[in-house]
């Protein structure tokens, strides 16, 4: 009965179109109201949720990718990834996959990805021959890049949700493998329909003007070199390699690239502030709903359920990922890390899983849902900047989503994929 009050006001609030973060509170305070607890025990666990020094990653990340999208970071890059794939059959829809891939290592959005790589390139794809649709979608699925590479949001999100088990490091170095092996699944595709259905080839770019493309690039791609440089180094923490990335992307973008105004960054930086404002809230919200789901055991009785299904944990993560697909269909991937991980933590430690592993399964999960209609927000966005009807780029997503099924079986139970790099460098 505990469960169905907590559980079920949250299910109720959203049918009426509360918003999701305080559909978390309200159900936090009648969850705790119906186990006798005093709300202000609430509040305190609301402004512990907000209150961690890991926290401050997410605000520096975000405003660094901000200003390297706004920037012209991302024209940069897909300019850099032509130079590097766009010369052979169906080049440009290569250089959407490395765009991406570049991009989601600088800004680690798939909203940022999408918006950025696909208003340069879903135009220049559809002028060069290529059908609006399918531009769309390679643009949209290989956003999905930017979960898994570092600096993720998500990987933030996720360790603060494991209660800090898991170090935002170790997951930024176990999403290399999986980002790459995305990408590389992608472009295999990419060429496949590139060749069936006789997409153009690109131009080769003169050596000099090439040269010119790989310097300006360079700047941006530093960022990279900066975060994990710095973290392996041990120079600085992850957190405060964010703080580093503000500051060399603002450096890169008003002193060498100089295509930003200064006027503008007031309005940059009110927008930052605006997405950060409803992420916090929902943190703090999430944090208070997870405490009242630790009074009552819920955690616990889950793990129990899934041990009686099976005990072996094959089969037991394979029935992990169909629930995390459903649901990442159905609501956005922020709350649905902080709101599952603390109850499926003890069901996978429980099965041997290791958490970094784990943390790489849900994010290519959930990274599927948001390019998977009724809620996929990346698939929205990709759908409104390509001009194409959602039926019609899901129609074109439909090979990608198998792709992103095969990444996602390989992910789930070849834990190498994502867990050897760590134990090399960390």
């Amino acid at each position: 009965m505990d469960a169905l009050i907590l559980v079920g006001s949250f299910i109720v609030l959203i049918f009426l179109r509360v918003p999701v973060a305080y559909s978390l509170g309200l159900a936090a305070l009648a969850g705790a109201w119906w186990i006798d607890i005093p709300f202000h025990a609430v509040m305190i666990q609301i402004a512990g949720a907000i209150s961690k020094f890991s926290l401050l990653a997410i605000p520096f990340f975000v405003l660094a990718g901000a200003i390297m999208a706004e920037g012209g970071m991302s024209r940069r890059l897909v300019a850099f990834a032509g130079v590097l794939v766009g010369f052979v059959r169906g080049g440009l829809s290569l250089v959407n996959i490395m765009a991406s891939t570049f991009f989601g290592a600088i800004s680690g959005s798939s909203l940022a990805d999408t918006a950025s790589v696909g208003s340069v390139l879903i135009p220049e794809m559809e002028r060069k021959g290529y059908p609006r649709e399918f531009s769309t979608a390679v643009t949209v699925s290989g956003s999905v890049q930017a979960l898994l590479t570092p600096p993720s949001h998500n990987s933030v999100l996720y360790s603060l949700a494991a209660g800090g088990t898991v170090s935002i490091a170790s997951l930024f170095i176990a999403g290399i493998g999986p980002g790459l092996l995305l990408s590389a699944v992608m472009m295999s595709l990419c060429l496949l329909f590139a060749k069936k259905r006789n997409y153009p080839k690109g131009e080769t770019i003169p050596l000099r003007q090439a040269l010119k493309i790989c310097v300006e690039a360079l700047w941006g791609l530093f960022t990279m070199v900066i975060i994990l440089g710095g973290i392996l180094s041990g120079i600085f923490t992850a957190t405060e390699s964010a703080a580093i990335a503000v500051i060399w992307a603002f450096f890169v973008t008003m002193f060498i690239y100089r295509d930003y105004k200064w006027r503008d960054l007031p309005k940059l930086l009110h927008r930052t502030v605006r997405t950060l404002s409803i992420v916090m809230i929902l943190i703090a919200f999430a944090g208070a709903f997870g405490y009242i789901m630790t009074l009552m055991q819920i955690p616990s009785k889950i793990t129990s359920m899934f041990l009686t299904l099976s005990d072996n944990r094959y089969v037991i993560l394979m029935c992990i990922n169909f629930m995390l697909l459903a649901l990442g269909t159905l609501m956005d991937m922020a709350p649905l890390i902080l709101i599952l991980t603390p109850i499926l933590m003890p069901v996978i430690t429980g099965i041997g899983v290791d958490p970094v592993h784990f943390g790489m399964i849900m994010l290519v999960n959930l990274g599927i849902g948001l390019i998977t209609p009724p809620v996929g927000a990346v698939l929205f966005v990709g759908a409104a900047i390509g001009k194409v009807t959602i039926e019609n780029t899901v129609k074109a997503l439909l090979p990608f989503y198998a792709a992103l099924f095969m990444v996602l079986m390989a992910v789930t139970y070849i834990p190498a994929i994502s867990l050897w790099l760590p134990s090399i460098v960390l």
